[in-house]
């Protein structure tokens, strides 16, 4: 595959930016579905290169995968900070769509990260249904917003007053979300987290949020805590998992 640094100007940001792409080579001319794969707390956009072998378990499908800068933002628009969640949405993703043969349609595009990158990821999705037809959440912090946001002042900062309940709290999200009906075309959802991770109870409680809303979605514990070693295994489920919704398949 070919790997790819994007500077691009971003309005949301008000600033220059950056994003690692990787693009298949020898797949034909496109155009191809796009995964955008999200970064953790302390990360950024290169540590998904540089601490997994996500070339290597992605280089026989006929995707595109990008990975943005989100600083440490949460992919929220803060109520004082930058606005990440518009960033990603508007700016990134119509960027991407004008430069790259993509296929610039729901059923074209996927969603996922890990730790703050997972509930960005679960965030989006549920803001953006008509964006994405699939998301997925490693480890997340589906929390945030909901309950630990109130432990920094940076974080309140994202938050913002209205704090719990408020329109970053993914547990609000999915209930406005069930409030749609069955029928609904939300987006397939997955998430996983290592029963030695901090954050394992936080996921267990949104899941058990989700199953009683009856939102549908696949939920795995496996062995393993907050570290790439995990990540980097199980990834390789959640491309399999985006491949599905996708309706693409390896070339291998």
């Amino acid at each position: 595959m070919a790997l790819s640094e994007l500077h691009y100007f971003s309005e949301a940001l008000g600033k220059q930016t950056t994003a690692n792409i990787l693009l298949p080579q020898g797949k034909g001319p496109g155009p191809f579905p796009v995964l955008y794969l999200l970064h953790g707390l302390s990360d950024d956009h290169t540590m998904w290169v540089r601490r997994s072998n996500l070339e290597r378990h992605v280089a026989d499908l006929p995707l595109i995968v990008v990975m943005p800068d989100g600083g440490r933002g949460f992919y929220c628009d803060a109520a004082e900070g930058f606005a990440y969640e518009t960033a990603i949405a508007r700016d990134l993703i119509g960027y991407i769509d004008t430069v790259f043969q993509t296929q610039a349609t729901r059923a074209g595009r996927c969603i996922g990260g890990l730790s703050m990158g997972g509930y960005g990821a679960v965030k989006l999705a549920l803001r953006f249904p008509e964006l994405f037809v699939s998301a997925h959440s490693h480890s997340g912090a589906v929390d945030f917003a909901h309950g630990f946001w109130r432990e920094s002042p940076e974080f309140r900062r994202i938050v913002g007053p209205e704090g719990t309940g408020g329109p970053h709290d993914l547990y609000r999200l999915a209930e406005e979300a069930a409030a749609q009906g069955s029928t609904f075309p939300w987006p397939a959802l997955r998430l996983d987290c290592g029963v030695d991770d901090f954050l394992i109870e936080h996921n267990r409680s949104f899941h058990a949020h989700l199953d009683q809303l009856s939102i549908l979605h696949e939920y795995q514990e496996y062995p393993g805590a907050h570290t790439w070693d995990y990540w980097d295994q199980h990834i390789v489920e959640t491309i399999a998992f985006h491949a599905r919704h996708l309706g693409i398949k390896s070339a291998a």
